[in-house]
């Protein structure tokens, strides 16, 4: 996140709570100081970039290496075209128009 888009006044319609121990908290509020923000800015800042990496993580394209196999091999030996993938193609260029 860029320094301008954490200083940008959000609009805040929801609330999120959460208990910490002392520890925490001192921890975080020493952060916070040292970046020159507020707990509140500090917290929510670094709990949106935290989900945002747990997101993409997710959402990488994640293959054994049995699968990787298959997949190379798909690519450097294809399956000749059938009648089905042909027609298959064929619908597909009516509807889109390709």
């Amino acid at each position: 996140m860029t320094k301008a888009a954490a200083t940008t006044p959000r609009k805040r319609a929801e609330r999120l709570e959460t208990r910490v121990t002392p520890e925490q908290k001192t921890l975080i509020e020493h952060a916070a100081a040292l970046q020159g923000r507020t707990v509140t800015d500090f917290v929510l800042t670094s709990l949106q970039e935290a989900a945002q990496r747990a997101i993409e993580t997710h959402e990488h394209l994640m293959l054994t290496m049995r699968d990787r196999h298959a997949f190379v091999d798909a690519l450097l030996n294809p399956k000749p075209v059938n009648d089905r993938l042909r027609d298959t193609v064929e619908r597909y260029r009516r509807a889109t128009g390709v």
